[in-house]
């Protein structure tokens, strides 16, 4: 069995769709990490290559050993939307996006399957043969993983929150269905 503890990246304080967009987190709240680094086992972490997450992943590495980034941990690919607005973007794609991901994409961007099948063959592939794995990844990533796990379908999973520096826990044990643990928990 693996125990993957999923954290999202420190809060980027944007008020738009930011998906490959690499912006900075803000790690600032040094008891915060320290609090969230202390909560987590002694295990390898890996994070998503961008700069958000990397960074954050560094913040709480204390002793760990921190493996390479993985572009396939990256969030959703808003396409066109990326950078923009609610208000800016005021198209009922937008709303049709979030009222039925699946197979949906946004323009020039991908879907919430695509993001889950890419994300499910990294972390299937990192948990062979870990007892533990701390992954640092961004919000849409980890409530793939949580619909994966509680069975929710995708429009159900979006109500979930995943906060900045949220701690979400999975176990994925070979031949059977992940078991949910915790979402959103904040040592």
């Amino acid at each position: 069995m693996t125990r993957l503890w999923l954290i999202r990246h420190g809060p980027t304080h944007a008020k738009c769709m930011v998906g490959r967009t690499d912006l900075a987190a803000d790690l600032s709240d040094l008891a915060r990490l320290s609090r969230l680094s202390e909560a987590l086992p002694h295990a390898p972490i890996v994070s998503s290559d961008l700069r958000r997450a990397v960074d954050t992943a560094a913040a709480i590495r204390g002793g760990r050993l921190v493996l390479p980034p993985e572009r396939a941990l990256r969030e959703f690919d808003y396409g066109d939307w990326d950078g923009r607005t609610f208000a800016e973007i005021d198209s009922p794609d937008l709303r049709a996006y979030f009222d039925d991901p699946g197979d949906r994409c946004a323009p020039n961007g991908e879907s919430w399957n695509g993001v889950a099948a890419r994300v499910e063959a990294v972390l299937d592939g990192l948990a062979r043969d870990r007892g533990d794995l701390i992954v640092v990844a961004h919000m849409g990533v980890i409530l793939t993983q949580w619909a994966r796990a509680t069975g929710l379908p995708p429009f159900r999973a979006l109500a979930q929150r995943i906060d900045p520096l949220g701690l979400t826990r999975i176990d994925l044990r070979p031949g059977a269905a992940p078991v949910p643990i915790f979402a959103n928990c904040h040592p």
